[in-house]
């Protein structure tokens, strides 16, 4: 009997050997022709994924030191067209926009609101300016306690005012996002986050800002469910259908942004100069909340210091 086991042993490692050749040899061609699950790299990520991953991951600042108007200063006119970037940015993102006499100012239009997939009809007045906001995607407070701390006056100018960083939105929704980042609010509408995550890292990434753990795992998560999602790397196409008031200049007399705009075309906006006084007034905190607006921004139509009585800096009618 023990003779008669020897022969099967000597089967049994010709076969291994032959194993031991085989196996290999089949990975090997499968990975030649794609029969393997490859391992996720740069290469199969969107160009939104590839930037997220090139920001730095930081612990955010604390935020003490944050003051809206200090370090960030009110609207500006970065393009030189003689408008600030608020009355820009709801030329833009607004349809069927009348502006006032001064070519300027936008009295009213409709908003597909991005964050909510609502329909707005926007009316400029004391009681309903605040239905449309400029939300600033990558928040101001956000911004300066991720980077912008380190970056010059002009630069943070700059920032406030990048239509990169502007988009037209719901006010009440504005206001519920507040200073958050991607880990601690996304818009309502699912179907605007990859575009909106987008925005945020693309803010980021011109701005040199960096984002917490939390947020970056936030926003790859969104990103998953859009792999080819581009990043944007200008503000969106100015829309069209803009018409003029009673005795406005026609809408081809708006130039478009650009070195070589008429300065005459209408008034030169100061650098620094806010939205018009009687833009939205509230006469307190009560009418704030009334209109859906609270809590009021600095950066937002109506805020007033008298308004603004402790808590967060720049922050009005917080309780």
């Amino acid at each position: 009997m023990h003779n008669a086991h020897r022969p099967a042993t000597a089967a049994v490692e010709p076969s291994r050997a032959r194993w031991a050749v085989v196996v290999p040899l089949a990975l090997a061609l499968g990975a030649l022709t794609g029969c393997t699950d490859p391992s996720p790299g740069t290469g199969d990520a969107s160009p939104a994924q590839q930037a997220l991953e090139a920001l730095p991951v930081e612990e955010a600042g604390p935020g003490d030191d944050y003051n809206r108007l200090e370090q960030f200063g009110t609207w500006a006119d970065p393009d030189g067209n003689g408008c600030d970037a608020r009355n820009d940015v709801l030329g833009r993102d607004l349809t069927g926009v009348v502006l006032d006499d001064d070519g300027c100012t936008v009295l009213s239009g409709t908003l597909e609101d991005p964050y909510t997939g609502a329909t707005i009809d926007f009316r400029r007045g004391p009681l309903t300016s605040a239905d449309v906001q400029i939300d600033h995607v990558v928040a101001l407070k956000n911004a300066w306690i991720s980077g912008a701390d380190r970056l010059g006056a002009d630069e943070r100018t700059a920032l406030a005012n990048d239509p990169l960083n502007l988009l037209a939105v719901d006010g009440p929704t504005n206001g519920e996002k507040s200073a958050a980042d991607a880990a601690a609010w996304l818009p309502p509408d699912e179907a605007f986050r990859c575009d909106y995550v987008a925005a945020q890292i693309a803010v980021k990434t011109r701005y040199d800002l960096s984002v917490t753990a939390d947020e970056k795992a936030a926003m790859a998560e969104v990103l998953a469910g859009c792999p080819d999602q581009d990043l944007p790397e200008n503000d969106p196409a100015v829309r069209t259908g803009t018409s003029a008031g009673p005795s406005a200049a026609p809408p081809a007399a708006r130039p478009a942004a650009s070195a070589s705009a008429s300065p005459t075309a209408r008034p030169a906006a100061s650098p620094t100069a806010p939205a018009p006084a009687d833009e939205v007034y509230y006469a307190n905190c009560d009418a704030v909340r009334a209109a859906g607006a609270a809590p009021l921004r600095a950066d937002q139509p109506g805020y007033r210091p008298a308004l603004d009585r402790g808590g967060e800096p720049g922050v009005a009618c917080e309780g």
